[in-house]
């Protein structure tokens, strides 16, 4: 249903393409702006959008007003269905309608973000999914969920999730204290991580290895200094093939499943390697499941759609 007027939780923003800037060799960021953006809500932490790429039989922009905008984007006959790539806004300026987003570079890549992202240049209209500032309500996509008293704070994942862990680093409190451990393509990249004055930041290169096999072992290191091994809790395995690997300590309102904890840990990346930790975590290391969020955001040889 398309229904401009109507305010949902999240919305369509047909965006342009204002600047294009090299980070690191593995990270670029893209600004993007429209005078729709001024409306763009931002609770900052882990917020998760989505942008939609036009293809020579895709018009993206045909989705604009949609109140149900997955079940018109599935409606879509296969050629006409806009590819689907999901990020982690890492600065909004809606006094300059303005929405800066980091995407992983993936050199010689050949799915539609990548191969977008290596001419990507001022002027590329796009169209970007996310949360609308007037919607009077919570309209999700945050899964940085802590207690409200956290002693300590491990923050996990992969270069898809260093967008997110780099703007909790910037917007915890100066006296928040953890470890922060993710894996990177290689050395280069560990440069764009802000600094915490509580959080020791460990950037592990994978230098061409395979996906995890840096990000394993550092983060059971890690655990192993924050958290004192406890009794081991029953893990239900997840088949990857037929289910989420996703999983957020909440209350039904929304709010952290705890009030208080010594260790909170948030674990994103790479399905297998997600699935890996959180066996670790909570199965061997005996951590608390309710202080485990843990998300598989993408795995290996599998397209997001």
């Amino acid at each position: 249903m398309l229904a401009e007027a109507t305010i949902t939780p999240f919305k369509f923003f047909p965006v342009r393409v204002t600047k294009v800037q090299d980070l690191t060799p593995g990270f670029r960021r893209v600004t993007f702006h429209d005078p729709s953006l001024e409306h763009f809500g931002d609770p900052g932490w882990d917020q998760r959008i989505k942008l939609l790429f036009s293809t020579p039989t895709a018009d993206a922009r045909k989705l604009l007003g949609s109140t149900d905008w997955f079940g018109d984007w599935r409606e879509l006959p296969d050629e006409e269905r806009p590819p689907i790539r999901t990020y982690t806004t890492r600065y909004v300026r809606p006094e300059l309608a303005e929405v800066d987003v980091d995407l992983v570079v993936h050199p010689g890549g050949t799915g539609p973000a990548s191969r977008w992202l290596e001419t990507a240049a001022p002027g590329d209209e796009l169209l970007l999914l996310g949360p609308d500032a007037r919607f009077d309500g919570e309209p999700g996509g945050v899964d940085f969920v802590p207690p409200a008293r956290t002693e300590q704070y491990l923050l996990v994942g992969d270069e898809t999730a260093a967008p997110a862990i780099a703007v909790m680093l910037e917007q915890l409190p100066a006296d928040a204290r953890g470890v922060a451990v993710v894996e990177v393509a290689s050395a280069a990249d560990a440069a764009y991580f802000p600094k915490h004055p509580g959080f020791e930041v460990r950037a592990v290169a994978r230098d061409g290895g395979e996906h995890g096999s840096a990000l394993v072992p550092a983060v059971e290191a890690a655990a192993g200094e924050l958290a004192p091994e406890g009794t081991p809790q029953t893990v239900t395995e997840i088949n990857l093939d037929t289910d989420l690997l996703w999983e957020v300590p909440r209350t039904a309102k929304g709010g952290a499943a705890l009030e208080q904890t010594s260790l909170y840990t948030w674990l994103a990346g790479e399905s297998n390697a997600v699935k890996t930790l959180r066996r670790h975590l909570v199965g061997e290391r005996g951590i608390d499941k309710r202080t485990v969020a843990f998300m598989g955001y993408w795995r290996l040889g599998r397209a997001e759609n």
